[in-house]
């Protein structure tokens, strides 16, 4: 590679979203966040909830402003922009009209409008059928009940849109008015049929959901357009393309694991953790049902065998609580919380659904120890009790997992807990490697670069990423240094 190129991603969460530079070229990887000093006000930006009345919806054209905000900022600047990428979270969704308008802001996957939908689908398609032709897990924010749910109200979009667009594909449309249907976000709606990949358009007719909206199914890497001419000349970028990327974000931080090869098991590790293997087919049998584990698209044709574990939420609601009185912990105060409570032996179930929403989270983990604990062993409760599920969920992996499973990457902002990160490794008995904590965005901007030609599959990125980040590993049982 003689030449250096420039990416962005558009890094999406559900709170929160940023703009991530990178230049790839020779055996350099850069990344960096766009106008470091300007970040707040240029690259970073809520993912704001528009509230009316019950209902609740994503202010997209906020999101947009912020984009174009951004490559305003980037075009003054003199950057050159190789390709654009997009990333969100899943299910949700955008209508596009017959003459190209958004016709409404897309609806949030918080909204109650689904509560009590999946029990009123399973009445007219078993649940068990509809794991057995999507393979995802039961969910009542999955798109398919988002849809069913907005049936049921006699919502006018669905019989004006021509085009449903995902998050990722909606925005990538608003900026360049082309409009694609990205397998990996597409494969979280649970209305995907798992053997053709495409959807299973005879589940929805038996459900009274209109199908001419859905776009054919396209790989992660496509090329979407350039930015529109308008958008082009506004910003001074010129008609820079914008890529399909994995627009699903654990899709694109899994694409960023720095593995060798295939016998690895993967965390991704945030407010909320994602558990799996990467597989070349679904997993899908009363087995797998039972447990709840679910088969969402990853890069190259693969298939995202996972399991939703609560994370780190437990603690950011403690913490948020004791900042309330008076007691701002830093991360490290917490991990030396942690460690001088090492032997404390209370533990909680972190998915119990006790712990999902309470008032108080840290009366609700007291209560749930039998009574008065300190702060330090709340502390120590929750990283001992995240590690063993961590344990047991590895374990139930294993039953499934086509080969041995010999290492555990973690990625994603929980990566960067030394001490949770040796736990999980006593736990699991697997040396664990943890980071690069920016998986979702170098996995965003790898795939911008693949489809460039500048590196030519999964393995070639994992390379990359390997070289150019830093990781630690852990072993069983050893002290942290």
């Amino acid at each position: 590679m003689d030449k250096t190129c420039t990416f962005l991603a558009f890094d999406c969460g559900a709170t929160s979203g940023r703009g991530i530079l990178a230049r790839l070229g020779g055996s350099r990887f850069q990344m960096e966040e766009v106008c470091r000093f300007q970040m707040e006000e240029v690259c970073r930006f809520p993912t704001v909830i528009y509230r009316e009345g019950k209902r609740m919806f994503w202010d997209v054209e906020a999101i947009y402003g912020h984009f174009v905000q951004c490559l305003r900022d980037l075009g003054k600047q003199g950057v050159h922009l190789d390709s654009i990428g997009i990333d969100t979270w899943g299910v949700d969704f955008g209508c596009v009209g017959k003459q190209g308008q958004l016709l409404g802001l897309p609806r949030c996957y918080r909204d109650p409008y689904t509560d009590g939908i999946p029990e009123q689908v399973f009445r007219q398609i078993p649940r068990e059928e509809l794991y057995g032709r999507t393979g995802i897990q039961i969910m009542n924010f999955n798109t398919i009940f988002q849809l069913y749910a907005q049936t049921r109200e006699e919502d006018s979009t669905l019989a004006e849109a021509d085009a449903l667009l995902f998050m990722p594909d909606l925005l990538s449309w608003m900026l360049t008015g082309k409009r694609v249907c990205e397998y990996t976000d597409a494969s979280t709606s649970g209305m995907m049929d798992q053997e053709s990949r495409q959807f299973d358009l005879q589940l929805l007719q038996r459900l009274g959901i209109p199908t001419g909206m859905l776009l054919p199914i396209v790989p992660s890497g496509m090329l979407v357009g350039s930015l529109k001419p308008e958008l082009a000349a506004e910003t001074g970028l010129g008609a820079v393309p914008v890529v399909a990327v994995a627009g699903h974000d654990t899709a694109s931080a899994i694409a960023a694991v720095p593995a060798a090869d295939e016998h690895f098991a993967y965390l991704s590790s945030g407010t909320w953790s994602l558990m799996g293997i990467e597989v070349p087919h679904p997993i899908m049998n009363t087995r797998s049902a039972a447990l709840n584990f679910t088969n969402e698209g990853g890069i190259d044709g693969t298939t995202r065998f996972l399991k939703n574990i609560t994370g780190m939420w437990l603690l950011e609601e403690c913490r948020r609580l004791w900042k309330g009185e008076g007691k701002d912990y830093s991360y490290p105060e917490l991990m030396d919380m942690a460690l001088r409570e090492a032997a404390f032996p209370g533990r909680i179930n972190p998915d119990d659904p006790r712990f999902a929403a309470p008032e108080d989270m840290v009366r609700e983990i007291s209560a749930a120890l039998g009574g008065e604990v300190s702060d330090a062993q709340i502390v120590s409760c929750i990283y001992h009790s995240l590690a063993e599920r961590y344990g047991e969920v590895l374990d139930m992996l294993r039953e499934f997992a086509p080969w041995p499973i010999e290492k555990l990457h973690i990625i994603g902002g929980g990566s960067a807990n030394a001490l949770l990160d040796q736990w999980t490794a006593d736990a699991t008995g697997l040396t664990v490697v943890a980071g690069p904590t920016e998986a979702t965005a170098i996995g965003n901007l790898l795939l911008q670069a693949r489809a460039k030609g500048l590196v030519k599959d999964r393995w070639d990125m994992r390379r990359l990423v390997k070289k150019a980040t830093e990781v630690k590993t852990y072993h069983p049982h050893e002290h942290l240094g």
